[in-house]
């Protein structure tokens, strides 16, 4: 039997790390010409198996062939080597590099004198020809994660990748843009490239997807399902072992008074543009106000400006009628005012602190914690052991180091730390990107109950699916603008998509 060039075929793949069996056994196909969709929980061994095929992890045992002959990577240049590329799901950039830099970044050409400004205008063509826009020469640091994910993939297409492992490349686009994507993706499968599809939105996984493997705790659990044939509560049941509930099980909100509000606030971005162009915004006790937007379009900077970690220019932001400013956010009103930030491992926790030591990240200086000028260590374990439990956190102990958390189970803690404190507000920015179903539900769940306590909400997503079945309201963003408000019952997302791409929608 003659094999097609590029087509991978992975079989008995093992790799373990001290105390986990990540791949136990796997055995994973992909075909020219198709979109083959990889899906699990997180933890389930999803990303350790493509770091295996793409080659930043050698596995324990099993063998790897592309094109029928068995090939073994010893580097991610090995894999490029023989087309194929991944997107990881944490970026591989260097932040004070520009985009241009990080995408010629370790290649072997040229060797001597780099035409800067000819990379540039390929990856501008490259962006514009795949509907990934990006400036080349703005720095790594100064981008959103939206647009950094974007860098990535751009990174691979410029290497020439055939075979494309994709983590998540739908969560910073419109709706029509996904449709121009899929589009894309299907021009590319036609031309003999293989697109290895991560994702856990599964109405996109159905429809894009030609085939489906499903892992769980790092094995097989289907192979190669035909997509046409499958279904998205199907998917989820073999994905986490149960159904899961795809709508969120909410009532009507009841808002109160106004809580947190800007009053015509502006900032500029790291770069010194502006960012934020007069946003005024009024989120309510018991509601939540969901943000739509692409991004790069200010919602970070209005996450930023509010929660203190970065300047206005103009403006003001009120927690209770009270102004929030650079004295006032840590000790007066820090406890008033919970954040889960889009970067949970960088910014929302402290990767090599245990989780019972992030679980005080925001109370170490109050009582029971703080003793005089020590810390109780024994309430602090306490507090750990109640707030796992009753946050369903899945950890060996509650000295293990976040950094070896899941995604899901770190949102969670970073959740627990924030809401515990019993806030009145809060700022929740991307809070399920990258998780899986079950923990996507109760991340869900999570925020309705707060609001349901009566915390105001301000939620900021690109998903719009997300925004629409837990906000209340729903606010577009489009260059630093507020560009529309609406209930989020009966509203139209095709105008929604329209608005947050720019076009003016009368009426």
């Amino acid at each position: 039997m003659t094999e097609t060039p590029n087509a991978i075929d992975m079989r008995g793949i093992v790799k373990r790390f001290p105390g986990v069996l990540a791949n136990d056994r796997v055995d994973f196909a992909c075909r020219p010409g198709e979109v083959h969709a990889l899906l699990g929980e997180n933890g389930a061994g999803k990303s350790t198996l493509m770091n295996v095929l793409s080659g930043l992890y050698r596995p324990e045992a099993g063998d790897i062939f592309v094109g029928g002959q068995r090939v073994s990577f010893r580097s991610p240049q090995d894999a490029i080597a023989h087309g194929i590329g991944m997107v990881h799901q944490h970026f591989m950039l260097v932040p004070p590099h520009s985009v241009a830099e990080n995408i010629v970044l370790g290649l072997d050409r040229p060797r001597f004198l780099l035409n800067l400004g000819q990379v540039e205008n390929q990856v501008a063509a490259l962006g514009e020809q795949y509907g990934m826009k990006v400036n080349p020469r703005a720095k790594i640091w100064q981008l959103s994660v939206g647009e950094q994910q974007r860098v990535e993939v751009l990174k691979m297409l410029f290497r020439g990748a055939k075979v494309l492992i994709m983590d998540e490349p739908t969560s910073v686009l419109t709706p029509q843009e996904v449709e121009t994507l899929f589009s894309t993706l299907r021009e590319m499968t036609g031309r003999g490239h293989t697109i290895v599809f991560i994702s856990h939105k599964l109405d996109e996984v159905v429809a894009i997807a030609d085939r489906v493997t499903v892992l769980r705790r790092g094995r097989v659990t289907a192979a190669s399902l035909a997509a046409r044939d499958v279904t998205k509560a199907g998917l989820a049941k073999l994905m986490v072992g149960r159904e899961v509930l795809f709508r969120v099980d909410k009532g009507p909100s009841r808002p109160g008074e106004v809580v947190l509000e800007t009053d015509r606030l502006c900032a500029t971005n790291n770069r010194g543009l502006p960012a934020l162009r007069e946003v005024s915004l009024g989120v309510r006790a018991g509601e939540i106000l969901g943000v739509a937007g692409v991004a790069g379009n200010g919602q970070r900077e209005l996450a930023e400006v509010i929660t203190g970690l970065h300047p206005a220019t103009s403006g003001s932001v009120r927690l209770r009628g009270m102004p929030l400013g650079k004295r006032t956010h840590w000790l007066e009103l820090g406890q008033q005012l919970a954040h889960v930030p889009e970067d949970r491992a960088a910014v929302g926790s402290m990767p090599g602190l245990s989780v019972a030591e992030n679980l005080i990240l925001r109370s170490f200086y109050c009582p029971p914690i703080s003793v005089g000028w020590g810390i109780d260590r024994t309430a602090v374990r306490k507090n750990a052991e109640r707030l796992v439990a009753e946050y369903q956190i899945s950890t060996p102990t509650v000295d293990t180091p976040v950094r070896m958390l899941s995604g899901g189970n770190l949102q969670k803690v970073i959740l627990a730390r924030e809401t515990s404190g019993h806030p009145q507000g809060m700022i929740a920015v991307h809070p399920t990107r990258g998780l899986d179903v079950g923990a996507t539900e109760a991340v869900h769940r999570l925020l309705i109950g707060q609001r349901d306590a009566g915390v105001a909400i301000l939620l900021i997503s690109e998903d719009l699916d997300e925004l629409l079945s837990l906000s209340d309201r729903l606010a577009v963003m489009y260059e630093g603008r507020i560009v529309g408000e609406m209930p989020t019952e009966g509203a139209n997302i095709n105008t929604i998509g329209l608005m947050m791409a720019g076009t003016k929608v009368e009426g």
